[in-house]
């Protein structure tokens, strides 16, 4: 057991200490994106390469190539495959020495389920430093001149030169000047600065040390070198991108000449370029700085200068200026990718598909500069697309993604097509689909040669009332592949089975290149070149010559060789004598149009022999078209020694016209030298036909021309001179008008674009949801026509339409877009989250959301509800609430009711339909009092109790004394007041309850009478205190007053209620309240000298007492007498109605004077009237 722990122990340890010894790898990301073209495995420090293409998706399988050949995933002895996918290389192998073959170009290939990307390339070196290719040299320069060291050598990384002198590293002073391409100069040499010098070149694989050059300063006067000499003059450099160049110039001169650098192009230095002494210094090279640059050596004060030049030539890797955008695209459209890139050299540009190359076939084709066509997407186009661009010095690249969108209801393919072909046409008939032919709006009819990899794919469109086609213009004895897709305002279908057949032969369209020669007086060989496949249209079977004299044109002679021959020999004729001759090539068809008559004169006798006459015509000719230049090259012919010279004609021609030997009258006839191998045809007409013809001649006869027929360019721009010139796309369509057709379709009309030369074959229209950026929204139509009726769109939607131009190969731009709304519809869903709350017993609040698709602006809600939900739906309650409103209060119901709710939302077009029913329940009605105001009654009631009981308590205690009987029996005692006080008993109390007054009353008395008064008030109030006895009195007096006024007399109630009619309206205005009385003893004080007495009562004073005082009218019959004799002395007051409660308004009172009051007794108030008082005197 100790064994296995000491074991397992030296493991961990042997472990940790090998992944000690290893650095930190250096990580370098390979991705498509920009990135170094190359990296260095230094010595001790692994490289880790990670694989990140950016994809959208999780890679489920990650692949290593090297030099375009997958990596083993066993590793070696110098890589790991990590678990993550990154690849591991290690700096040294497991036997300790370098790596073998770690060297090259790496790259990864990421895999998931949508498709495969491929990063850029990144080459792996490793760390390096060669031999020194130049070392130091001795050097003897006199004191004052300027000393020059240099060292040359290659490593990776770039090695770091040094210099040391003696040993030791050289000063540093502003003399000492080390630039970074390996040079030392020294200026103003002193002598001090004698040594041994040597340069040490250092980088991460080693360090090389160069011999040593001595450097001898002599004493010896410069002044023998008067002029300017630039010892070192600038080098053509070339230095890649983003490193440090250097241009040398070191100039000699007595006196010492000015150093200055210039551009030969004129234009500005860079700032970024420094002036190292007379040196020019770049530390990162950029595409700026590439150039020719001049270094002038003036002396001073003079005009003598000297100049010296060389050119910085700065190669770039490629980078990507325009990279593919991602696209989703119908199924049966076409997708167009387009990058580009620059570099220098400029790069090459290639595609991938899901990391492997595309290869150009009947749908997929390669257009320059860097364009991807595809025609008739299908899902297996789906992927990942790549552009890589290659220079030598490194990679880019871009991708870009390919969505084929296919909807449901797409027709299927067209069935059972065949091709009935012609010479140069063929009749295509098809089937409709199977499936959803109904829906069918159009054609699409696709041709392309079925040999070969890189042909044009012609597309022709139709209407769907035919299921033919008839294409033309096809070249006889070709195979064509045809095949159909059917369009449905949905998309496109998949294309039916592909159908093959060959073009039949026809009349060749050109004649053999003829050459003729004699041989002998009698004889006349001709030959000529097959043709080509182009212009045999068929199998050559045979050919035929005919020839005639000039003096007998009529009489034309034929002869008819067999197809395979290419030369031929007419005999027996007549010596010195002048020919035409002309041949023709024939298929199984028939023969073709024959060549121009050529001359010839046979030899006048034997022995004369000119095979000068015998002019092949020139071998490879080849025109370069421009948009108005042809530039014309040949190859001489092969008897080129019996020609004088050449003549090169050109002439316009008709696209479609054939050879009918007839020169037109625009041809144009060139004679040139014969060494001459080219000519440029300048001031022709773009995008026009042109026929050139090039021969050789002599003196005696002209040659056999060579022929080339092409087009002029339309543009300019032409990357690469040996590819055939582009069509331009067609230009968009014009005058795009969209109107409304109903709330699910527009009609959409525009006109052919203006100034296009582009044959047109259909539209392409994008239609999709406004400002949408939801690919899967955008749909595409195709249209032969200049009409589209866009049908199965969605109501009151705002679209964005744009029509493009679709040529025979080339698809032109989309138009600026129009903007067009569907009208609008009935709701096609109901309101939205409808919810009830039971406010109380009889309301009930409903809330709503918008329908989710309302096809319109909603003008009106409809809610329905009822408490039956069997009842049909015109029996329910309607309420309608205006379309902004999302919430209402429904009110007016039964409590405790089950109800049933349903909501519809209406446009102008229409109702829509309801949401589904919800139900709620009104809570039985529940009698409950607000606390707040049951809580505001209490409190006042109580405080309005709380002051009545404060005013009785205060009235009945300063009440004043006066007589009463003690048993209100039948004598009527006269209440005596004493004169300037208050009197009252010790045995009475002070203060009593009202209702003492009614109690005091005998019942039964018949009659009543008034009140005496007492004697006229003689006293007034003294001070503040009687003021405010009198006010608290006040009530005393209103209470005797109720007493009183209750024992009116039942025999003048007559009169009493007359006389109260007459001042009842001029009392009206006076109220009947107590602060309006006049005469109160606290807001008027009586004047002195009046009498403590009652005022007599009248029937002005109001209507009769209450019912429940009315007992006490026998009293007021026994008080008459008193009353009578009171007031006798009493000068009437104005009366005031009661308003304290106990009594109604009307009733009156009378004004006790203040002079009843004394002096002495202010303090105190009288005992309540009605009372019994004992010891009270009478004055």
């Amino acid at each position: 057991m100790a064994v296995e722990r000491t074991t397992w122990l030296f493991c961990l340890l042997a472990l940790f200490c090998g992944l000690s010894k290893q650095a930190k790898p250096v990580s370098v990301e390979l991705s498509c994106g920009a990135g170094p073209s190359h990296v260095v495995l230094e010595s001790g420090l692994p490289l880790l390469l990670d694989c990140n293409l950016g994809a959208s998706d999780t890679p489920f399988n990650i692949t290593w190539i090297k030099d375009g050949q997958p990596l083993p995933l066993e590793g070696g002895e110098f890589l790991q495959h990590l678990a993550n996918g990154s690849l591991l290389l290690l700096p040294t192998s497991k036997d300790g020495r370098p790596p073998r073959g770690v060297e090259g170009g790496y790259s990864c290939v990421s895999g998931s389920a949508l498709g495969a990307l491929t990063s850029r390339t990144v080459n792996v070196l490793l760390a390096s430093l060669s031999k020194l290719h130049q070392e130091p040299s001795p050097q003897t320069v006199a004191v004052g001149g300027a000393a020059r060291f240099g060292c040359q050598i290659e490593g990776v990384p770039t090695p770091v030169i040094t210099w040391e002198k003696d040993t030791v590293a050289v000063p540093e002073e502003t003399r000492f000047i080390s630039l970074l391409n390996g040079v030392l100069q020294i200026l103003e040499v002193t002598k001090e600065d004698e040594g041994a010098y040597r340069c040490v070149a250092s980088n991460s694989a080693r360090r090389e040390i160069s011999h040593a050059a001595r450097l001898t300063v002599t004493t010896d006067s410069t002044e023998a070198l008067n002029g300017v000499a630039i010892v070192s003059p600038p080098q053509n450099a070339t230095v890649v991108l983003g490193r440090p160049a250097v241009m040398e110039c070191m100039a000699q001169g007595q006196p010492k000449p000015l150093v200055s650098w210039s551009r030969q192009d004129g234009k500005p230095i860079s700032t970024d370029v420094v002036v190292l002494a007379t040196n020019l210094v770049i530390r990162d090279t950029r595409r700026h700085h590439a150039g020719i640059y001049v270094c002038r050596a003036n002396k001073p004060k003079t005009r003598e200068f000297i100049n010296a030049a060389a050119e910085l030539h700065v190669p770039a890797p490629p980078v990507i200026l325009q990279p593919p955008e991602t696209v989703s695209l119908s199924r049966g459209n076409t997708a167009r990718f387009v990058c580009n890139s620059t570099g220098e050299p400029p790069p090459v540009l290639h595609w991938l598909k899901d990391g492997q190359p595309i290869k150009s076939f009947r749908r997929v084709k390669t257009q320059s500069p860097g364009v991807l066509l595809i025609n008739q997407l299908a899902l297996e186009d789906e992927g990942y697309y790549q552009c890589i661009a290659d220079n030598g010095l490194g990679t880019a690249c871009a991708t870009a993604k390919l969505t084929v969108i296919v909807r449901e209801g797409l027709p299927s393919p067209p069935r059972h097509l065949s091709a009935t072909p012609s010479s140069t046409t063929a009749l295509l008939t098809w089937e409709k689909p199977e499936y959803n032919a109904d829906q069918i709006i159009g054609y699409s009819v696709h041709c392309q040669r079925a040999a070969g990899s890189d042909n044009e794919e012609y597309q022709f469109a139709m209407n769907n009332d035919t299921t033919e086609y008839h294409v033309k213009e096809l070249l006889p004895h070709t195979a064509y592949s045809f095949f159909v897709v059917a369009y449905s305002p949905m998309g496109a279908s998949r294309p039916s089975l592909p159908v093959t057949v060959e073009m039949l032969e026809d009349v060749p369209s050109a004649p053999p290149q003829l050459s003729i020669v004699s041989t002998s007086p009698t004889d006349i060989r001709l030959m000529w070149h097959p043709l080509s496949s182009q212009h045999s249209r068929g199998s050559v079977t045979r050919y035929r010559i005919e020839y005639s004299t000039l003096d007998q044109v009529d009489t034309v002679f034929s002869v008819e060789v067999r197809g395979n021959e290419t030369q031929f020999t007419l005999k027996e004729l007549q010596p010195n004598q002048a020919y035409r001759l002309r041949i023709a090539a024939g298929t199984g068809v028939g023969f073709g149009v024959p060549s121009e008559w050529a001359q010839h004169q046979t030899f006048a006798h034997y022995g004369y022999s000119n095979h000068s006459a015998v002019i092949f015509a020139p071998t490879e000719l080849k025109v370069r078209a421009r948009v108005n230049t042809l530039n014309v090259t040949w190859h001489p012919s092969p008897n080129h020694t019996a020609a004088s010279g050449y003549k090169l004609s050109c002439r316009e021609a008709e696209a479609d016209a054939s050879d009918n030997g007839e020169k037109a009258a625009q041809t144009h006839t060139i004679r040139l030298r014969k060494k001459a191998r080219y000519h440029l045809l300048t001031g022709l007409v773009p995008d026009r036909q042109y026929e050139v013809r090039v021969w050789a001649f002599n003196k005696q006869l002209d040659g056999a021309a060579a022929v080339w027929k092409g087009r002029t360019d339309k543009t300019l721009d032409r990357v690469s001179p040996w590819l055939p010139p582009m069509r331009p796309p067609p230009l968009p369509p014009s005058s795009i008008q969209a109107v409304a057709n109903s709330s699910t379709s527009i009609w959409l009309r525009w006109e052919k674009p203006r100034f296009s030369t582009v044959r047109i074959i259909n539209y392409t229209v994008r239609c999709s949801p406004a400002r949408t950026t939801n690919a899967s929204l955008v749909s595409y139509y195709t249209s032969s026509a200049q009409e589209l009726l866009l049908g199965a769109l969605r109501p009151f939607t705002r679209y964005e339409i744009a029509v493009q131009s679709n040529g025979v190969d080339v698809v032109g731009p989309f138009s600026g877009t129009v903007e067009e709304s569907t009208l609008s519809d009935r709701p096609s869903t109901p309101p939205e989250e409808l919810q009830l709350s039971a406010l109380d017993s009889s309301s009930v609040m409903a809330s709503w959301r918008p329908p989710l698709e309302p096809n319109g602006i909603i003008t009106s809600y409809k809610i329905l509800f009822s408490s039956n939900l069997s009842h049909p739906e015109h029996m329910w309650e309607n309420l309608s609430q205006d379309g902004s409103i999302t919430s209402v209060e429904v009110q007016g119901l039964s409590s405790g009711t089950h109800y049933f709710f349903k909501l519809g939302a209406s446009t102008e077009v229409g109702p829509g339909p309801f949401s589904p029913v919800k139900d709620v329940y009104t809570p039985l009605q529940n009698y409950e009092l607000d606390i707040h105001a049951v809580t505001g009654i209490i409190v006042g009631v109580c405080l309005g109790l709380i002051c009545i009981l404060l005013c009785m308590c205060f009235s009945f205690r300063n009440g004043k004394p006066r007589e009463a009987s003690r048993g209100l029996d039948s004598t009527a005692a006269t209440p005596q007041y004493r004169r300037g006080g208050c009197t009252a008993s010790s045995n009475v109390p002070e203060c009593s309850d009202g209702h003492e007054l009614e109690t005091l009353m005998p019942r039964g008395i018949p009659e009543s009478g008034p009140l005496p008064e007492d004697a006229p008030e003689e006293q007034s109030l003294m001070d503040l205190e009687d003021h405010l006895c009198t006010s608290v009195c006040s009530n005393q007096v209103e209470a005797e007053v109720i007493v009183h006024s209750g024992l009116a007399d039942p025999e003048k109630e007559k009169e009493e209620e007359e006389e109260g009619s007459e001042r009842e309206d001029s009392n009206t205005t006076r109220g009947p309240s107590l602060s309006e009385d006049g005469h109160s003893p606290v807001s008027q004080p009586n004047p002195p000298g009046h009498e403590d007495v009652f005022e007599k009562l009248t029937p002005a004073q109001g209507p009769a007492s209450p019912p429940s005082m009315k007992h006490g009218a026998d009293h007021n019959r026994e008080l008459r007498g008193t009353a009578d004799q009171l007031s006798a002395d009493k000068e009437p007051h104005r009366d005031t109605g009661l308003t304290n409660g106990f009594h109604s308004p009307k009733s009156v009172r009378p004004v006790l004077k203040s002079e009843h009051l004394e002096n002495g007794e202010s303090g105190r108030c009288p005992l309540a009237p009605g009372k019994a008082v004992s010891g009270m005197t009478q004055k």
